[in-house]
C-alpha cells in the first residue's frame, strides 16, 4: 500500500480506551506518547490492542508552538 502522508510515526499500542462511540489510543514512539481518538469501530476493525505494533500518520493543517515562557 502507498500513502501520501509523510509523518509517520511508527510506535506501540499502550493504552486503548474504549467509549460508546469512539476509542482513545495511546501510543509509545520513542521517548513520546501520543494519543489518538478513533471510531471505536476503527479501533476493532484494526484489533488494536496493548503490545500491538502500529503506525501513526499525521496529516494536519495546523501545527502549534509552545515554549517554555508559557509554561510558568
Amino acid at each position: 500500500m502507498q500513502i501520501s502522508a509523510r509523518n509517520r510515526l511508527p510506535g506501540t499500542v499502550v493504552e486503548v480506551t474504549k467509549g460508546e462511540a469512539a476509542a482513545k489510543v495511546t501510543l509509545q514512539v520513542g521517548d513520546n506518547h501520543v494519543v489518538a481518538l478513533i471510531t471505536r469501530e476503527s479501533a476493532d476493525e484494526l484489533g488494536l490492542e496493548p503490545g500491538k505494533q502500529v503506525t501513526a500518520l499525521v496529516k494536519a493543517t495546523d501545527v502549534m508552538i509552545l515554549t517554555d515562557e508559557a509554561l510558568a
